[in-house]
């Protein structure tokens, strides 16, 4: 607790390095394109509802673990961009040719897909969800919910295999095997989270082109991308129309619509109380998944990302 307290000055809100390649400024991450290779910079910037809304204490760090701990556990699947972490919060990458779209993998209805399906929005994606389902309650098989990739402050729309495909967003061979190995890791997934005491109920995955090769990219499994429940009392949360015991970005969404913003209008400052509690959320979800302690790097991120960044081979 302490050491988070601590932290809370010296979070990185944003990483920039003078004539340092070209500088692309995400919700959460800092990347630096060269000709091949991308400088992934994982800033501790915490965003919902497309929002900014302020850092937590060694979010970065355990986000880039988190995402260098899956590519390391799923590369028999498929081939990802990941070249070497030279620092805690920094990844260093092949660059590849994004597809425009999101492949989001469902095993549960919770979240927004349950919000647009108790408004009779359920069926944006080209196929109708079943009747009289409950909140929560799990698929008999994962569904997939692609969606378009917008600029920076725009919010992701839902889209159909159907449109992807056939509008040429993406090749039809391309997009199927993009389909293939989003369940794939989603199975995975599952698998080891299920083993660590957890449910991975949802998570969204992007790939990229370089040359002919599919391949995945920014980051798999975390709990930015992912939604994680603990294993333990999902069914009696659930037959009890409990709200799940959560260990990922949803406990953010939830602290702002219970002060009544849900992405309209100008969200509330974040409290250090608040800060303090999703790094535990955070830090409690890595030891889950990882089985490891985690070793925060303390102090001063910029100067020490500065430092580990002149080793590198561009």
């Amino acid at each position: 607790m302490d050491k988070i307290k601590d932290q809370l000055q010296h979070c990185l809100s944003e990483f920039y390095v003078p004539d340092f390649g070209e500088k692309y400024h995400g919700k959460v991450r800092d990347n630096f394109h060269f000709e091949n290779k991308i400088v992934m910079v994982t800033s501790d910037r915490v965003s919902a509802f497309d929002h900014v809304l302020g850092t937590i204490p060694f979010k970065g760090q355990i986000l880039t673990d988190i995402a260098h701990f899956w590519f390391e556990k799923t590369k028999d699947i498929v081939k990802n961009h990941i070249i070497s972490k030279p620092d805690p919060q920094v990844l260093f990458v092949n660059k590849a040719k994004p597809l425009p779209i999101e492949i989001i993998v469902r095993g549960y209805i919770t979240g927004s897909l349950w919000r647009d399906y108790s408004n009779n929005k359920g069926d944006q994606y080209g196929f109708k969800l079943p009747e009289n389902l409950k909140k929560d309650q799990v698929f008999d098989e994962p569904i997939l919910t692609p969606t378009t990739k917008e600029d920076y402050g725009l919010h992701d729309q839902p889209i159909s295999r159907e449109e992807i495909i056939n509008d040429g967003h993406v090749d039809k061979d391309i997009y199927e095997l993009a389909e293939k190995y989003s369940l794939q890791l989603f199975e995975r997934g599952q698998e080891w989270a299920d083993k660590q005491g957890l449910i991975l109920v949802d998570t969204k995955y992007e790939f990229g082109m370089i040359g002919d090769e599919l391949i995945v990219i920014d980051e798999i499994h975390t709990p930015d991308s992912s939604r994680y429940w603990v294993k333990k009392g999902y069914l009696d949360c659930y037959s009890n129309n409990k709200d799940q015991k959560m260990l990922d970005k949803e406990n953010i969404r939830q602290w702002l619509i219970n002060r009544g913003f849900s992405g309209e209008g100008t969200p509330p400052e974040l409290s250090d109380e608040i800060r303090v509690f999703l790094t535990e959320q955070y830090i409690s979800l890595y030891k889950k998944i990882t089985g490891k302690e985690f070793e925060p790097a303390l102090g001063d991120v910029k100067n020490r990302i500065l430092g580990n960044l002149k080793m590198l081979k561009l």
